[in-house]
């Protein structure tokens, strides 16, 4: 506590009103700083009120991170108890969702990868926030630029990632089912909340919106899983991280390491100086492979700094910086285009020079035969030292390698005719058949074979997605220009 009493501020307009707290803007009144004062009346605090002011003075005293709301100072009088914190000029997330009905799935994704940030900083520290909603998600507005920075940490509390408590704490609507019904709860609760956020981002509305307190409890009691809208359609990484978010038993739940990890997420991207500066050196290196005709190389670093610049240039609020972005991310995306086409025509038309191509593994010139069911043959000499003759060999004598091999040629032919969405759906149904049959592929050689075709092919479904986010940025980019809408930071 400081020497600063709350006369030394002028007190304005109510911007919310708390369990036990009610939070007024505030001018200090000698060097005119706006704050928000949030003011607790002692006489009307419950002792697990008091110990909530505590612990959050406590919190907020140690948290100290961009998308954390900042605690300045906290005083009291005889009357009251005072926290005062760092002013957010544009409301909360709340507000912001009931303003626009639901928000794009971009928008969506630039504020969760903030509140996941907040969360990780948070987890590093065994805090456990317990009462994540949209009003406790207040947001700060600069320019055309929103930062999102997570307030009211008055029922977080220090939980390690296998410790669990029991007291009741959060917001129904908003609260792990855990929490309610086997009243045990650990860090995870914090997971089904985000999970609730961005259900309520996307379609407007929680998932347990109710006209009732009894309605509510009916459908919180209710053991059925989270039905996820059709409409407005999501990404399938978006609808994935979704649906792994709100599982209702939280050991079935998504786990923060796997969050912070996740896809749709993309923590390493997030739009910054340092991934500026990665995507650069990568662009540098590309030019160069691409001068010294490693078409492989460079199409490969092509993809991976696309990866960095579609976030940086969506991000950008600068609208000449932004324009200079656009031109070179479509300069890039061409060239990773023009590069794919080259790494697969040579895949089709030339197998034994395959070595350096992405998508090699499966030519139009091998053919292989499903398996028929017979006792499986052993490998002649020429289907163990010929890589085209191996995955024959696996194709004739493994039903899913077949099948997979199939998808994969599909997805490639996909690929080819720039049917980037299909050619991406291609490579994950085919990854999700082949790499399960890993497990009962033998002999040795041409299981370490199939292995590395599986991780090239990882590499290229990777490869696709970035040049799809960048397609699917100009397409967006190019719809705002008629219907603007605000770019969130």
């Amino acid at each position: 506590m400081s020497d600063t009493k709350i006369t030394d501020f002028t007190l304005m307009e109510r911007l919310g009103k708390g369990t036990y707290a009610v939070v007024y803007r505030a001018i200090k009144k000698t060097t005119k700083e706006v704050f928000a004062v949030k003011i607790m009346e002692k006489h009307k605090l419950s002792p697990s009120a008091i110990d909530n002011v505590v612990s959050e003075i406590g919190l907020l005293k140690r948290l100290k991170h961009p998308h954390i709301v900042e605690m300045r100072d906290f005083l009291w009088d005889q009357s009251n108890v005072y926290i005062v914190m760092e002013y957010c000029n544009a409301g909360n997330l709340s507000s912001y969702i009931k303003a626009n009905k639901t928000l794009p799935e971009s928008t969506c994704k630039t504020f969760l990868q903030q509140l996941a940030v907040a969360l990780r900083y948070m987890r590093a520290h065994d805090v456990s926030h317990l009462d994540l909603k949209p009003a406790n998600l207040l947001l700060h507005k600069t320019a055309n630029k929103y930062v999102l920075k997570v307030a009211d940490f008055g029922f977080a509390q220090r939980l390690k990632l296998n410790q669990e408590n029991t007291a009741v704490k959060g917001s129904p609507l908003y609260m792990a089912p855990e929490i309610l019904i086997s009243k045990s709860y650990g860090p995870a609760a914090d997971l089904w909340s985000v999970g609730v956020i961005l259900y309520e981002c996307l379609f407007g509305k929680p998932p347990y919106s109710s006209a009732s307190v009894q309605e509510l409890a009916g459908r919180i009691q209710d053991n059925s899983p989270i039905s996820i809208p059709q409409k407005p359609t999501i990404s399938a990484d978006c609808r994935k991280l979704l649906r792994h978010l709100l599982q209702r038993n939280p050991n079935e739940r998504i786990t923060f390491e796997q969050f912070f990890e996740d896809a749709f997420l993309n923590l390493k991207c997030v739009p910054n100086d340092e991934n500026l500066e990665k995507a650069i050196q990568l662009i540098k290196h590309a030019i160069k492979m691409d001068e010294e005709h490693n078409i492989s190389a460079a199409y490969r670093l092509y993809c991976q700094a696309l990866q960095y610049f579609v976030p940086i240039t969506l991000a950008e609020t600068d609208q000449a910086r932004k324009r200079i972005l656009r031109q070179r991310v479509q300069t890039y995306l061409n060239r990773a285009e023009a590069l794919k086409n080259i790494v697969h025509a040579k895949s089709a038309s030339s197998p034994s020079s395959s070595s350096n191509a992405i998508t090699s593994a499966v030519h139009k010139d091998t053919v292989f035969e499903p398996s028929t069911g017979r006792k499986m043959s052993e490998p002649t000499n020429a289907e163990t030292d010929e890589p085209e003759r191996m995955l024959a060999y696996l194709s004739r004598n493994f039903e899913d390698v077949a099948r997979g091999f199939e998808i994969v040629r599909k997805a490639i032919d996909d690929a080819l005719e720039n049917k980037l969405d299909e050619a991406l759906e291609g490579f994950t149904a085919a990854l999700g058949i082949l790499i399960p049959a890993l497990e009962v592929v033998s002999p040795a050689p041409h299981k370490k074979l199939l292995q590395q075709k599986i991780v090239r092919w990882m590499e290229e479904a990777e490869h696709i997605k970035s040049m799809r986010s960048a397609q699917i940025m100009e397409e967006v980019e190019n719809a705002e220009a008629y219907h603007p809408v605000c770019v969130v930071q």
